[in-house]
């Protein structure tokens, strides 16, 4: 026998003033097709890519993405918050190298090397610097050459494995070689090198360089840079028939820290607006493209959940808010600050959604979830199957840079999992371009972003702690 209450809803949802339950099929659905049908998020990508081009923290292309971002938000009627940053402030300077000895160099000839300054490198003098090349493929074997290296521009020859790039390993496959570029120019000034070189981390062997962060400090800088992968195996070559020596000049400036900002826009929440689903990317990019790829798609399409949602006037139970970092290339200050704001109330972070793998196609969703959660999302799966995204992927640590003070407290993590097979291609290169980006991929990107985002939003099951805090 139908209770008194249990008639009285099914009259009104009759009539249509009662909504259909939030995470239930029909509403899942309609959101999923709504952002499969607008190029809000493509749109916005264009404005950040083509208009300001590259925003390198503490750059004004930095600052103009600030504003652009945070006014789009307005006009969307959400809650927008400037949240202050303190950001590095290193500015690119002259970068030439030219093979000047080797055995068997014709009389007066000399050999251009195409590089690029990494992040936080240190200054050569403005003349240059000429010096033996001493190639190297591990830390093992740098140590091993210790007294070679004093005085040498080092070079770290570690080839990029596209192959495990290809068959979707691309995230480790970028990891190995990183290393070498974050902690290499350290290890090396530790040993008195007089510069170090890095072959660049990615796939495409087009003579581009890729530049990166590098772990020098103060106490450690000298000058450092990415070389394309093949100068890096011409010097290899050389060295094989003899003594290598280059000439090297890069002059860039580390500058007192800039002011800079987050970017924060909540959609608040109907029931529980003081519990939190964050939907984030990064508006910082390296300072030789537009970083469409990396990471103008993280961002736009974290803006086009919000944008998708107010659109179908949906509204959630807990706030979705909406974060473009600062800082992720080369600091990830903008996370830390984020975290020290909330630190206090962490339990309020429901879930955090960060996309920082690129605008290639979708496969579905990894989570930093406890096992006896994953369950939970077999609604959402079946929703983005038509899509071809209903992976969904757990693991106990998915660690994104801007999320990962968040998440060692406890705070569940979500990705899109992504087809990264050509994304070291463009990454930070200056080919990351507009043009890299698939417009349709995208539109399945904002699909599975806001349809996540919603469903978290709207759980009536408490997803627990992330198990990167549990152990």
């Amino acid at each position: 026998m139908k209770t008194v209450l249990t008639v009285l809803m099914s009259c009104m949802l009759g009539t249509g003033a009662i909504a259909a339950p939030a995470n239930d099929p029909a509403t899942l659905g309609q959101i999923r097709d709504a952002a499969m049908k607008s190029d809000y998020a493509y749109e916005r990508l264009a404005d950040m890519t083509d208009l300001i081009g590259p925003r390198l923290s503490g750059s004004p292309g930095a600052a103009a993405a600030v504003e652009q971002v945070a006014e789009a938000m307005r006009k969307l009627g959400a809650k927008v918050t400037l949240q202050p940053v303190k950001v590095p402030h290193w500015v690119r300077g002259a970068e030439t190298a030219e093979l000047v000895e080797y055995t068997g160099r014709p009389a007066g000839l000399t050999q251009r090397v195409v590089l690029t300054a990494l992040g936080g490198s240190g200054a050569t003098p403005a003349a240059g610097i000429t010096a033996p090349v001493l190639i190297v493929r591990s830390f093992d074997e740098l140590k091993a050459r210790a007294r070679e290296a004093k005085g040498a521009i080092v070079l770290f020859d570690v080839p990029f494995d596209q192959e495990m790039a290809d068959r979707g390993y691309a995230g480790p496959a970028y990891g190995h070689g990183a290393g070498f570029r974050f902690s290499g120019p350290k290890v090396a000034s530790q040993l008195g090198a007089a510069a170090v070189l890095v072959r660049s981390v990615g796939g495409a062997d087009y003579r581009i360089p890729h530049t990166g962060a590098t772990g020098l400090t103060d106490e450690d800088r000298i000058p450092a840079a990415a070389v394309t992968a093949e100068d890096a195996m011409l010097m290899a070559r050389l060295s094989k028939r003899g003594p290598v020596k280059l000439r090297l000049t890069l002059t860039p400036q580390n500058l007192p820290d800039a002011d800079s900002f987050n970017v924060i826009a909540d959609l608040p929440g109907s029931e529980k607006p003081e519990e939190i689903v964050i939907v984030s990317g990064h508006l910082d990019s390296w300072d030789l493209a537009t970083g469409a790829h990396d990471d103008a798609t993280g961002v736009a399409g974290a803006m086009a959940v919000l944008q998708t949602l107010k659109t179908l006037n949906l509204k959630p139970r807990r706030t979705i808010r909406m974060i473009a970092w600062m800082n992720e290339e080369n600091g990830t200050r903008g996370g830390a600050a984020y975290h020290e704001a909330n630190k206090g109330e962490i339990l309020k972070q429901f879930a955090a959604i960060e996309s920082d793998s690129g605008g290639g196609r979708p496969f579905g969703v990894k989570a930093s979830i406890e096992p006896k959660a994953v369950k939970l999302f077999a609604p959402l799966q079946q929703v983005l199957q038509p899509i071809g995204a209903g992976v969904f992927n757990r693991g106990d640590h998915l660690g994104a840079a801007d999320l990962r003070l968040l998440e060692e407290d406890g705070v569940p993590l979500f990705e899109p999992i992504v087809d990264g097979h050509s994304y070291f291609h463009y990454h930070h290169t200056p080919a990351d371009t507009l043009d890299k980006v698939d417009p349709e991929n995208l539109r399945r990107h904002v699909a599975v972003m806001t349809t996540l985002s919603w469903y978290l939003a709207n759980m009536d099951q408490p997803l627990g702690r992330a198990p990167a805090q549990l152990k």
